[in-house]
């Protein structure tokens, strides 16, 4: 065990295992609605690594520290220049549930309450370790919801005023 966690870190990290394990499920879930697969690739590219900060949490809850370079750091690099109108193959699917606007809308306003959630939390750690790994995290969660504003802009479902 690297370090040792107290009640509440224990209880900070808790929240934020089920919010990662909401963002991977409705990304997944989006990825299979959204008629555009341009967002279809930044919803599948997002939930990936938001998969990875699930693991992560969950490394810290059993007292170790990931590893934060490398692969994390390519998903959020990946699913920022999708929204700029880079992103790869994909189909359009015309059975969505909701609309892509409407999938979009609900992504952006999880990704701002998990990076304010991750913003909260991570003043009440000890471990300067444990911070630059959840700081690490919000940056991507930050990354997440550009992508999908970027999306957004480009398509005319945001109006910036």
């Amino acid at each position: 065990m690297d370090f040792q966690l107290s009640q509440k870190e224990r209880m900070l990290l808790e929240d934020q295992k089920r919010h990662e394990q909401i963002c991977v499920e409705k990304y997944a879930n989006y990825a299979n609605q959204a008629a555009d697969s341009q967002l279809k690739q930044i919803f599948s590219a997002n939930g990936q690594v938001e998969q990875e900060h699930l693991n992560s949490i969950n490394q810290l809850l059993n007292g170790t520290i990931p590893q934060t370079g490398g692969q994390q750091g390519q998903g959020g690099q990946a699913s920022g220049g999708q929204a700029k109108g880079q992103a790869q193959g994909g189909t359009s699917s015309g059975s969505a549930s909701k609309s892509d606007k409407d999938m979009c809308t609900d992504m952006l306003m999880t990704e701002k309450y998990v990076s304010g959630a991750y913003d909260t939390s991570i003043f009440e750690f000890q471990d300067t370790r444990v911070r630059d790994v959840l700081n690490h995290i919000q940056k991507e969660e930050q990354k997440h919801g550009e992508a999908i504003s970027q999306y957004m802009i480009s398509k005319g479902l945001y109006q910036v005023q």
